[in-house]
C-alpha cells in the first residue's frame, strides 16, 4: 500500500472515488460526499492546472475523460475543447509486440533514458481489463518502478474494457490532455493482441513493433500484415548470449522489409536491435524517431497522417453513435428481439430479418 500511496502523491493514481470506464461515480460512497465532489469541479481551473503540469489534475482529467457518466462526458468534452489548442505538440509512438516480447521493460528503460535527456514522457498503458469490474489491473505500474518515480514520467494505465485493437477508446482524447499537459513524447503500450494493430496505427505517428530473435520461426505465428505497418522492428533482448542471434535476426527483418511496402510514404521501415537489460541501442531508438520526425514533417506527410487520422476518428465516432442511438431505443430493442426469435425458429433469414428492420 506504502508503494501505491507513493505513486498516489506523484499524481500518477487518483482516489477520487472515481473510476474511469465506468458510470464515473463510486456506487458506496455516501450522497452527500458525490455531491461535494460535483460541485467542486471546475471546468476552467482544471484545464489551467493540466497546462501547468499537475499530475494529480491531469489524472482527474483522464478519469473525466474515460467516464460514462453523461453529466462526466459533456464536461469532458468541455476540458477537451479548452485544451486543444495546446495539443499536437508531442511525437506519438504506439509499440506492440509478440509475447514475451517486453515491451514494458522495454517503455520504463526508453522513457527514463528520454526523462534524463529532459523529455517529458507519458505513457498510456493498456492493461487486460478485469472481468469482474471492468477495471485496470495495474500492472505496468508495480512493473515501471524505475520510470514513475521520474518528475518528467506520467504513467497511466487504462483498461481495455475488450476494445478492438487492445487500445481503450479514449486513448486518443487521453492522448491530448496529455500533450496539453506538456508531454512532448506519448508512448501507447498495447496488450499485444496480435490482431487489429491497424486501430493504433491510426492514432500514432510511428509504429514500433518488439520482436525476439529467430525470425523464421517468429514468422509462422505473425501476420505479414502487422509487419506492414511498422515503421521499425525493433529486436528486443539483445544481450549476453543473446547478441549474436540478435544482430542475424536484424538482418532476416531488413531483408523481409526491403519487400514489404513502407508504412509511411518517403521512409524507410528499419530495423535494429536493443537491450533493456544492458541500456544499449536505446540511443539509437531515439535518434532513429528524430531521422523520422524530420523527414515526414519536411516532406508534410506528418501533417497529411494527423489529418486522416483526426478525419478516421470522426468518421468511427459517428459510427459509434449510431450503433449506441440504435441499440438505446426501446422500440429498436423489442423489434430485434423479435426478429432475433424468428431467426433462430427459421422463419426468417438473416438477412430478412435485417431488411425488415430498415424497412421503415
Amino acid at each position: 500500500m506504502e508503494y501505491f500511496k507513493g505513486m498516489e502523491d506523484k499524481g500518477l493514481i487518483v482516489m477520487e472515488g472515481v473510476k474511469g470506464g465506468h458510470d464515473g461515480m463510486n456506487q458506496s460512497s455516501p450522497k452527500r460526499f458525490r455531491k461535494k465532489k460535483q460541485e467542486q469541479l471546475d471546468i476552467p481551473a482544471l484545464a489551467n492546472d493540466v497546462r501547468t503540469g499537475k499530475r494529480t489534475s491531469l489524472s482527474k482529467a483522464i478519469t473525466l475523460v474515460e467516464s460514462s457518466n453523461t453529466a462526466h462526458k459533456e464536461q469532458a468534452q468541455t476540458l477537451l475543447q479548452e485544451l486543444l489548442p495546446f495539443t499536437g505538440n508531442s511525437i506519438r509512438i504506439g509499440i506492440t509486440g509478440v509475447p514475451g516480447a517486453g515491451k514494458s521493460s522495454f517503455i520504463e528503460a526508453f522513457g527514463t533514458m528520454l526523462c534524463k535527456m529532459g523529455k517529458k514522457v507519458a505513457v498510456l498503458a493498456i492493461d487486460p481489463s478485469s472481468s469482474l469490474s471492468g477495471g485496470s489491473i495495474l500492472g505496468d505500474k508495480t512493473r515501471m518502478e524505475e520510470l514513475v518515480r521520474q518528475e518528467n514520467a506520467f504513467v497511466r494505465p487504462s483498461p481495455s474494457a475488450g476494445t478492438l485493437g487492445g487500445v481503450h477508446k479514449k486513448t486518443r482524447e487521453t492522448m491530448l490532455l496529455c500533450e496539453a499537459a506538456g508531454y512532448d513524447v506519448i508512448l501507447i503500450e498495447t496488450v499485444g493482441v496480435g490482431q487489429s494493430e491497424t486501430y493504433v496505427r491510426g492514432m500514432v505517428d510511428f509504429f514500433l513493433l518488439l520482436v525476439l530473435t529467430g525470425a523464421g520461426d517468429e514468422l509462422q505465428g505473425m501476420k505479414k500484415g502487422i509487419m506492414e505497418l511498422a515503421d521499425a522492428i525493433l529486436v528486443h533482448k539483445a544481450d549476453g548470449d543473446n547478441m549474436r542471434p540478435a544482430r542475424r535476426t536484424v538482418q532476416e527483418y531488413k531483408q523481409i522489409l526491403h519487400f514489404l511496402q513502407p508504412s509511411t510514404p518517403g521512409w524507410v521501415s528499419a530495423s535494429l536491435a536493443a537491450s533493456s537489460l544492458e541500456k544499449t541501442g536505446l540511443d539509437e531508438v531515439w535518434k532513429m524517431l528524430e531521422t523520422f520526425e524530420e523527414t515526414t514533417k519536411k516532406s508534410n506527410y506528418w501533417t497529411v497522417r494527423r489529418h486522416e487520422q483526426t478525419r478516421d476518428w470522426f468518421h468511427t465516432m459517428i459510427t459509434d453513435h449510431l450503433v449506441d442511438s440504435f441499440y438505446n431505443n426501446p422500440s429498436r430493442k423489442v423489434q430485434v428481439r423479435d426478429l432475433e426469435k424468428a431467426i433462430l425458429n427459421g422463419q426468417l433469414t438473416v438477412t430478412q430479418g435485417v431488411n425488415q428492420l430498415f424497412q421503415e
